[in-house]
């Protein structure tokens, strides 16, 4: 399909992916130093970006440090392709870059995401980037930045252990869903982002370059491939995912992917669907053809 007369005259009036090359380079030289110390968190110059900051700006600015003009990219939001920060945050990249998009995810070269892991395995030729609201692990229990920092530089997690201690004997079991505390490679505590538990496993020993970005923080860390990534977890309380059992997506029928729960008005039942709509589109897909 042709360009649109605002996508050819905003290529024009910015810089490839919109963003200089100098602010470019100070990213990639981030990320570097972030791939080489896996779960260090590294400060960046976080530029102003046409978005509100908490919307994606960390993320982003890795994507477009990136992005060449031969990538594909797919954008999701809670493992969709649809919603608006996703729909949003690619059509801002398309009219910056020209660059082709997927909602497949064998076939993108940069995967953004925003509170999900697809459920499709990535490849070691993709890179997986996060939106970060909050990177730092130890705010729950340290809310002061300078002894945070201190913390991590001693590896003083202590804190961490007693709150997840706390959190079992007041409620039997640890109740954090979402940025649940992880060591990567033994050393450094991290937040993997806003993902859910069933999502955490997928990045221990990834093929994949995993990125996370927070702008408004303005903080960069990674996750290399091959990399050790340990929940917290005693050995009496293991580390456990959501329990689907028994449940199904009510469109493909899968049952061992993450599920959204829903309300069907029509029935007055609780169901199920697919958190990763590619994935669910690609079985129901794959389905109708065998039939």
């Amino acid at each position: 399909m042709a360009e649109t007369n605002l996508r050819k005259h905003a290529r024009r009036s910015y810089p490839f992916a919109f963003i200089d090359e100098n602010a470019k380079r100070e990213v990639r030289r981030r990320l570097l130093k972030a791939v080489s110390i896996p779960g260090f968190q590294v400060p960046f110059a976080s530029r102003e970006l046409p978005i509100g900051r908490g919307w994606g700006t960390g993320g982003l600015q890795i994507t477009m440090a990136l992005i060449g003009p031969e990538d594909v990219l797919k954008v999701i939001d809670q493992g969709c392709d649809g919603v608006v920060n996703a729909v949003n945050l690619r059509e801002f990249l398309v009219n910056m870059t020209g660059v082709q998009t997927t909602i497949e995810t064998s076939e993108a070269t940069i995967v953004q995401t925003r509170h999900r892991i697809p459920e499709e395995r990535l490849r070691a030729d993709q890179v997986l980037v996060f939106q970060v609201p909050y990177p730092e692990p130890l705010y729950l229990v340290e809310p002061r930045t300078r002894e945070s920092r201190r913390m991590h530089s001693e590896a003083d997690y202590a804190k961490m252990w007693v709150y997840l201690y706390e959190d079992i004997a007041h409620w039997g079991e640890i109740t954090i869903g979402a940025q649940y505390p992880v060591v990567v490679e033994g050393r450094y505590l991290m937040n993997p982002s806003p993902i859910p538990r069933w999502d955490v496993p997928k990045l221990h020993m990834s093929e994949t370059l995993n990125l996370f970005g927070a702008g408004r923080e303005k903080r960069i860390y990674a996750v290399p491939p091959g990399t050790s990534v340990e929940p917290l977890s005693f050995d009496d309380f293991p580390f456990r995912v959501e329990d689907f059992s028994g449940r199904r997506c009510h469109l493909c029928g899968a049952a061992d992917v993450f599920l959204d729960e829903l309300w069907d008005s029509s029935s007055g039942q609780k169901i199920y669907a697919c958190s990763d709509t590619a994935y669910c589109t690609s079985r129901r897909q794959t389905a109708e053809e065998k039939n």
